[in-house]
């Protein structure tokens, strides 16, 4: 998750039996990111769990081809690409064995992702927190699964173990889980975000493409607290990620949030979070 997802996150999740993951724009300096993924590699060695990195691919990114480098070096097992075509991460990460997730939020995006030679695909639905998804999650899987028989993850709104029940048996493989994750104790969060999770509801989320030109959810209260008026959020001029780090700058204070935040009610361990989703599974499991 964008400005939430650190080291001790994805350690905590991989140790818990969870596949942690990490946007790569995170890491504000390359010289960071490269200590990142050498602490990683080295918390997580042995591990039976791979831990999965999000790389943006989108044309204005301008700090892609320097993280390549980087991925070829540390070699992660699995990689997730946003924002863009995943054509440029795929023969890299091929070529070590590594398997690649294109996170897709309609079914043209995730017929050229098959196309590309995609591993899997991560079907963004209507209700994931940050950048949605235009699409009922249970009709997206049913449309994608009458021409692909592939690995599927499903995310929004998940936020509860009979909710990742429920996304199997409608023919999802796994989820995709966020916004719980963000109150954690591991998380690199700030302490208010944490705090604005915990007491926030579906109504204090807002829908608009007003600020990178397309849909996404955001706390109304982080909004306000920026000065954003919510009748006339912005120009929705496109999204621009170049100059990539005076932008995570800006951003740092508006926070989003997925449909499942009205289950988050409180900060805690990583570890306890799994747990009660565990026993949750398996409770609707029975």
């Amino acid at each position: 998750m964008f400005l939430v997802s650190g080291p001790e996150l994805v350690t905590a999740c991989c140790r818990s039996g969870v596949v942690g993951s990490f946007p790569f724009p995170n890491a504000r300096k390359l010289t960071t990111l490269d200590k990142w993924l050498f602490d990683i590699n080295k918390n997580l060695s042995g591990s039976n769990v791979p831990y999965a990195v999000n790389l943006t691919t989108h044309k204005t990114y301008d700090r892609l081809e320097e993280e390549l480098i980087l991925l070829k070096k540390y070699k992660p097992k699995i990689v997730i690409t946003a924002l863009g075509s995943p054509i440029p991460v795929i023969d890299i990460v091929h070529s070590y064995g590594g398997f690649v997730i294109a996170d897709v939020n309609s079914i043209e995006l995730a017929k050229k992702a098959i196309s590309a030679g995609v591993d899997g695909l991560a079907l963004v639905s209507f209700g994931a927190g940050g950048h949605t998804g235009h699409m009922n999650g249970y009709s997206f899987v049913s449309e994608v699964r009458s021409f692909y028989n592939g690995f599927v993850i499903l995310a929004g709104g998940i936020s509860s173990g009979a909710s990742i029940r429920a996304a199997q048996i409608a023919g999802a493989n796994c989820c995709y889980m966020g916004t719980s994750f963000i109150a954690s104790e591991e998380s690199i969060a700030t302490t208010e975000y944490k705090k604005m999770i915990t007491q926030a509801t579906f109504n204090d989320l807002i829908l608009s493409d007003k600020l990178t030109g397309a849909n996404a959810l955001y706390l109304k209260q982080s909004l306000l607290k920026m000065g954003f008026d919510l009748n006339n959020i912005g120009s929705g001029s496109g999204m621009d990620l170049s100059g990539s780090d005076k932008k995570i700058k800006a951003w740092r204070d508006i926070w989003s949030a997925g449909h499942g935040v009205g289950s988050v009610k409180s900060i805690e361990s990583v570890s306890t979070i799994i747990d009660n989703l565990k026993l949750e599974y398996e409770v609707a499991c029975k």
